[in-house]
């Protein structure tokens, strides 16, 4: 017998209880542990730093606007955690004939448990995402370049992203064999893909490390690998990262948060899911999550007081993964 994928519609509560000791992965309190039950009598825990009273409907409310950040937590299925963290976000635009570019984290030529590139599960779950409403294979181009002297063909078939664009028949594309267009916004002169700005969906697909703005710096792959350096040498990233979002098609960030590096390059499980339209808000939230002390410069003027937080909230997600 198959098994049958059920989506929940009307959730309420059936069970509340106040905590009140500090655990490991638990450490601010008091939470409350909620019981929740949908239409269909499935019942699973909930922890929430809101009360709530027994018989009350539960809801988590969609973003409001485009710059809010969507946190999701996985249990066991990554597709299922993909689905929430688009709806949270309002969305993503796209049909079945739809020219549809995904940039994973792709880096360094390093097995998936080291947590150093998009994982390869990660990938094909969206990509199952993208099956699922009708897009035609043949209109989904997988995308990178290498920044260093790695070829990214070594980095993609060490990572297992090749194996997932070969099962698929999805054409890899080495953006440094592609065209580039020349674009300025103020004193900055920007080479930029071809691909990506005639595209009609573009997803940025990273996998996020502890103290670092992945998301952020995942998106100078749309850039000329000369022309990145050039600017990189007279400007400092943020200003980069700034006035190059002014200039991009608008584009979705999903980032992974399961398995993630840590500074020392330990891998701690967070088992998490990020998703927003504004990549530095996305960056500062999951800063705040695992508790970083020390800000990326790319984040230090994004406020985490000034961001719109749906889904899970930072506090009944929040874990110092440095300290543990």
């Amino acid at each position: 017998m198959a098994l049958e994928r059920m989506k929940s519609k009307k959730v309420k509560v059936i069970g509340v209880s106040r905590t009140n000791i500090p655990t490991m992965f638990h450490p601010k309190t008091p939470y409350f542990v909620l019981i929740l039950e949908d239409e269909n009598n499935n019942k699973w825990t909930w922890k929430s730093v809101k009360e709530y009273q027994i018989g009350e409907e539960f809801k988590i409310e969609t973003a409001a606007d485009s710059s809010a950040v969507a946190i999701w937590r996985i249990k066991y299925d990554i597709l299922e955690g993909i689905e929430k963290v688009i709806e949270l976000s309002g969305g993503i635009d796209f049909n079945q004939n739809s020219k549809i570019l995904i940039l994973p984290t792709l880096v360094s030529p390093r097995h998936p448990y080291f947590a150093e590139n998009t994982s390869p599960q990660f990938l094909e779950s969206f990509i199952k995402y993208l099956i699922e409403r009708g897009t035609k294979l043949e209109n989904i181009k997988i995308i990178g370049q290498s920044f260093d002297e790695m070829p990214i063909e070594a980095t993609a078939q060490k990572s297992q992203l090749l194996n997932v664009c070969q099962d698929y028949r999805i054409l890899p594309l080495d953006l440094a064999k592609a065209n580039f267009i020349k674009r300025k916004e103020g004193d900055f002169a920007f080479e930029i893909s071809g691909e990506v700005l005639g595209a009609d969906l573009i997803v940025n697909l990273p996998i996020l490390k502890i103290g670092r703005a992945s998301a952020s710096e995942n998106i100078l792959k749309f850039l000329k690998k000369q022309n990145y350096l050039g600017l990189k040498y007279l400007q400092s990233e943020e200003e980069i990262i700034k006035n190059l979002n002014k200039i991009l098609p608008r584009y979705f960030t999903l980032a992974e948060a399961q398995s993630v590096q840590k500074s020392d390059q330990f891998v701690t499980h967070l088992n998490l899911l990020f998703g927003s339209f504004n990549p530095l808000n996305l960056d500062r939230v999951f800063a705040e999550v695992s508790t970083v002390k020390e800000l990326p410069e790319s984040l230090r003027n994004v406020k985490i007081e000034d961001i719109s937080i749906v889904g899970r909230k930072i506090e009944e997600v929040q874990y110092d993964a440095e300290k543990y």
